[in-house]
């Protein structure tokens, strides 16, 4: 009985230090990452690379230091809301210039729906609005 219990404890211990749980012994956050959100490596070329179509030269240096802040290469992250329209795939919360907001306006009262819209307009159509 001894021995079940023995084992059953080092299974227990493997499993806590291969899911990462360790790491707040060490007082650093987010598993070791320094707060930054866990991201696959196609994932964050995704984040990194949609910053080039933010409508300004700033906006694309602000947009990838975002990046870089905010994301680390890991594990694939499940939760990160990523859409593909238009063979265009961005990730996240995109930071819409007023240009591309008022695309957007105008391409959900033209019957194309929110995210779409917003993707679209990001990429493409931002810069031919007023």
């Amino acid at each position: 009985m001894n021995k079940i219990i023995c084992v059953a404890a080092t299974a227990a211990l493997a499993v806590f230090a291969t899911t990462g749980a360790g790491y707040a012994m060490d007082g650093v956050t987010g598993g070791g990452t320094g707060g930054k959100e866990q991201v696959s490596r196609g994932q964050y070329r995704i984040l990194i690379n949609q910053c080039r179509y933010a409508d300004t030269k700033a906006a694309r240096q602000k947009c990838r230091a975002k990046v870089r802040r905010t994301y680390t290469i890991g594990a694939a992250n499940p939760n990160l809301d990523c859409r593909t329209y238009s063979s265009v795939t961005v990730c996240g919360r995109l930071t819409l210039s007023p240009r591309q907001r008022a695309c957007v306006r105008e391409s959900v009262k033209s019957g194309l729906t929110f995210r779409r819209a917003e993707v679209e307009c990001y990429a493409f159509y931002g810069k031919r609005w007023n």
